[in-house]
């Protein structure tokens, strides 16, 4: 086997050949990394030639790695994740987190939740830049793992041997009816009162989907689910007399307009935990601890306050 010095490789072609994978577009890859589309046409071929392995199967419409290619990018990754470790690794201090934190947020708590907490971030690590992202839980879960993202607001439990998880605050649940439904004005409502047609759902992905059927014991697909393809979509159907749902505490913000549409009622023992995920190998496992702790005790009007957690590996995507 010929000798293949390591000053060929660069770790700018490994990146671009994991951008390539992802996407599974040259042009799209291109502009993720900043470069042009020939140039990193141009730096992926050198690197196969370097290598003497053909990546990937090119076509006019069709990218994908070659079963060979498939193995090498796993390396690559590997290297990609070790090398930004390294780099993170020499940026941790003892102090608090400073410089770009990419966070991923679940979409049925971001717009409620980040507005009121930004100040408070800016206030206490004013070093702190922020990239955020706003999706389904599992999308942002692997973009994680993948070194996209550095951590995840998501909902626990979770579950995954590459991360780690510790609970911030538990948010209730209120249901929510249209004005005129027969439940709208009762006092005091059991999870078994909500299993009925009128009931209302994400669409499959959505982590708050399988909350609400959990709470209200119902099957994961049945032929009555009516679904929505988000919360603010949700909140319109009920507001326009489609039916009822769960809906998050804090997503009842800011909406006095609804008030003659839509009535709420809290439900005992209906409520979700929210809590911080990153990466297991992530070297400021300490900083992020300390995060959590601040997040802790900072936990929003509405929601109730969680003990300390020592950061168990425990996610669930």
């Amino acid at each position: 086997m010929s000798y293949i010095p390591l000053s060929g490789l660069s770790l700018r072609d490994i990146e671009y050949v994991v951008a390539v994978d992802d996407l599974r577009n040259f042009s799209r890859a291109a502009e993720r990394c900043g470069v042009s589309q020939g140039g990193l046409s141009e730096q992926v071929r050198k690197l196969e030639t370097l290598l003497g392995v053909v990546l990937f199967e090119r076509t006019r419409r069709h990218v994908a790695p070659t079963p060979q290619g498939a193995r090498l990018i796993a390396l690559g990754r590997e290297v990609i994740a070790a090398a930004r470790a390294m780099i993170e690794a020499a940026r941790v201090q003892a102090g608090p987190l400073e410089g770009m934190l990419r966070i991923g947020v679940i979409a049925t708590l971001g717009p409620y939740y980040v507005p009121s907490l930004l100040p408070l971030l800016r206030h206490a690590y004013p070093q702190l830049r922020l990239q955020l992202t706003d999706s389904q839980t599992l999308p942002m879960l692997r973009m994680l793992r993948h070194d996209e993202l550095d951590l995840v607001f998501a909902a626990l439990p979770v579950s995954h041997e590459a991360l780690c998880c510790t609970p911030i605050f538990e948010e209730p649940f209120v249901a929510a009816f249209p004005a005129h439904h027969p439940l709208a004005h009762r006092k005091a409502l059991a999870m078994g009162d909500l299993d009925g047609p009128d009931l209302l759902l994400l669409e499959e992905g959505h982590c708050l989907r399988d909350q609400a059927l959990a709470l209200c014991g119902m099957p994961a697909y049945h032929d009555r689910q009516r679904l929505a393809t988000s919360l603010e979509m949700l909140w319109h159907m009920i507001g326009a007399g489609e039916g009822y749902s769960l809906i998050p505490r804090l997503a009842l913000r800011h909406r006095g307009e609804w008030e003659d549409l839509i009535t709420t009622t809290p439900l005992a023992d209906a409520r979700r935990t929210i809590g911080l995920v990153w990466r297991a190998s992530d070297p400021r496992q300490g900083a992020f601890r300390e995060f959590a702790r601040f997040l802790r005790e900072n936990t929003p009007p509405g929601c109730l306050p969680v003990a300390d957690d020592t950061a168990s590996p425990d996610p669930q995507g």
